[in-house]
């Protein structure tokens, strides 16, 4: 028998953790077994866990999965853009993306938060908090140039929005029948933009409007003294 290919190993690697994600999500880590995820995928129980030892080790490579992907995606995103606006939109852009593109990362982490919080605030604490800290860093220097409110808690408005995004993320396809649809609009458009502006509009000061200058103004007449003829 052939070895797969490295590359191979690695697609596989991947597939297995998706659909851990989505069953996990769906049912919850305790309903769901190594033989349903191998089912779901068409493969052996045994292919699993040629990768896997344990269904623990699995769930915990899904959320290391996860993780790593801030952890290397957000300093990068703060350091890759200079403006400051610039910086917000790739940074809440890329947290949007990834949950609202895979809904089941959302639910999984709202799941695993309610089932095993203590296991979770150990994830949040160790490898969670680097790129936290990252993103309170950059509101700091907002706020040390008048861009962003003096008043928002850096930390507490970082947390606040991942799980506003999260929450969203997990709820949208129910949370979404609310708006409605019959002009034919665009409802996850509208859901996405008004996500966007309420984030944004916490943190970000207005934008100082052009007044008129009194130059601008028209100047009153004035009688002309005569001159001697």
């Amino acid at each position: 028998m052939v070895a797969p290919r490295p590359a191979d190993a690695s697609e596989s690697r991947a597939q297995i953790l998706a659909a851990a994600s989505r069953l996990f999500a769906a049912r919850g880590f305790e309903a769901t077994s190594l033989q349903a995820i191998a089912d779901e995928l068409g493969v052996t129980k045994q292919a699993v866990l040629h990768h896997f030892r344990s269904k623990d080790q699995l769930r915990q490579a899904v959320l290391d999965d996860m993780v790593a992907h801030f952890r290397e995606a957000v300093p990068r995103l703060l350091f890759a853009a200079t403006a400051s606006e610039d910086r917000f939109d790739a940074v809440f852009g890329e947290l949007f993306h990834f949950f609202a593109q895979a809904p089941d990362r959302a639910r999984l982490l709202v799941r695993e938060a309610l089932d095993r919080p203590a296991e979770v605030k150990k994830v949040l604490r160790g490898p969670v908090r680097p790129w936290v800290d990252a993103v309170a860093s950059y509101i700091r220097q907002g706020q040390a140039s008048g861009r962003h409110y003096a008043d928002v808690d850096p930390e507490a408005y970082v947390s606040l929005i991942t799980l506003f995004v999260v929450s969203a993320a997990a709820s949208a396809q129910v949370s979404q029948a609310t708006m409605p649809t019959a002009d034919g609009g665009d409802v996850r458009g509208r859901w996405d933009g008004e996500l966007h502006r309420i984030a944004k509009s916490a943190l970000f000061t207005p934008s100082p409007r052009a007044t008129p200058t009194p130059a601008s103004k028209p100047k009153p007449r004035t009688k002309s003294a005569k001159q001697p003829r």
